[in-house]
């Protein structure tokens, strides 16, 4: 559920003391190396089968085409907006260059209820509210956004809400500060309240991490300083900002957890729903096949050495990691070359 930071932990202790379609890379390829003790140290490589035990536990999961409702808190730029826009829409255009993000997507069209339905490959923007007014302050708690949730559903302005397959996708401008963020998440998703909302519907927050923390949440876009000759330095952001294209990876890991675990109850490993291993979870800091032990995975770099592993609409490139696949029993990606 949530992006666990525990690679920065124990960078910062350091300091101080696959149905994947196989795509050939016909760019400039290339398998940065984490610096030590960083995410992908963690044992979760690529084909890692043996060490997790990822159950359905029966809960519903995103199975009818998903209502988006796009909630914008604080002053976004346009072009910022348009940027994140196009990766959501581009869950459901197939049309893309391969290794495309739709076809990133397909694995978790895989994963099915106990009707043996599965994961939309639909995914709509049904809704957008704009709060650039900072209706709840700029610094934010988790009870605080469902609070947003409802003004954006009921209030002058917010939009009609599909109670039946509506989730919720509230993102926060880099000037907001959110309880727990940049010190043990970067997003996280959960369900409404009815006392607090009115109804139950999935949501996932996600914040700007440019001005606060991006060599944490937009890491590889930005490294902290004590990591300097200890890895492959800052990667160039394939959109040229790295809080936002950062955030992007964010939003694809919380969106592929909310459809495939929305109230808590379906696909997770561990046996405490309260803190879950989920599918993004299982596959943090992979990029690209030859993930692990250190290593990113083999992603590509563009003529102006913005690097990359997915194509969107519009000519869009994006940088987002892979997903567990309930098929292969492993992290997949259809950017694999092996």
């Amino acid at each position: 559920m949530l992006i666990h930071l525990l690679f920065l932990t124990s960078l910062i202790a350091a300091a101080h003391s696959h149905n994947a379609t196989k795509q050939p890379l016909n760019l400039n390829s290339f398998n940065p190396k984490i610096p030590p003790r960083g995410i992908s140290a963690s044992k979760r490589f690529e084909g890692s089968s043996n060490l997790v035990n990822l159950r359905y536990h029966m809960g519903p999961i995103l199975s009818s085409p998903i209502n988006l409702y796009l909630i914008w808190y604080g002053r976004w730029s346009p072009s910022h907006r348009l940027l994140i826009k196009d990766f959501l829409l581009s869950i459901s255009h197939p049309s893309s260059p391969s290794p495309s993000v739709s076809q990133w997507w397909r694995t978790l069209s895989l994963y099915s209820d106990q009707t043996s339905a599965n994961i939309s490959s639909r995914l709509l923007i049904s809704g957008e509210f704009s709060d650039h007014r900072y209706s709840h302050g700029k610094s934010l708690t988790r009870l605080s956004i469902q609070s947003i949730i409802a003004a954006a559903g009921g209030g002058a302005g917010g939009f009609a809400v599909d109670h039946r397959s509506g989730v919720f996708l509230v993102l926060t401008a880099s000037d907001v500060a959110m309880q727990d963020f940049c010190r043990a998440v970067c997003g996280f998703h959960y369900f409404t309240f009815p006392s607090e909302v009115g109804y139950t519907l999935p949501y996932a927050w996600v914040g700007n991490s440019g001005a606060q923390c991006p060599e944490v949440c937009a890491y590889p876009f930005a490294v902290p300083g004590y990591m300097a000759g200890g890895g492959p330095g800052a990667l160039r952001p394939p959109n040229g900002d790295p809080g936002v294209d950062g955030m992007i990876s964010v939003i694809a890991h919380e969106l592929a957890e909310l459809a495939s675990n929305p109230l808590v109850n379906a696909w997770y490993a561990g046996e405490d729903p309260t803190a879950p291993t989920e599918i993004g979870d299982l596959c943090e800091g992979l990029y690209g096949s030859g993930g692990g032990g250190g290593y990113m995975g083999e992603v590509m770099r563009d003529s102006g050495g913005r690097t990359f592993n997915l194509n969107g609409r519009n000519g869009r490139k994006f940088l987002v990691q892979w997903v567990w696949s309930p098929v292969l029993k492993a992290c997949v990606g259809p950017n694999a070359i092996d």
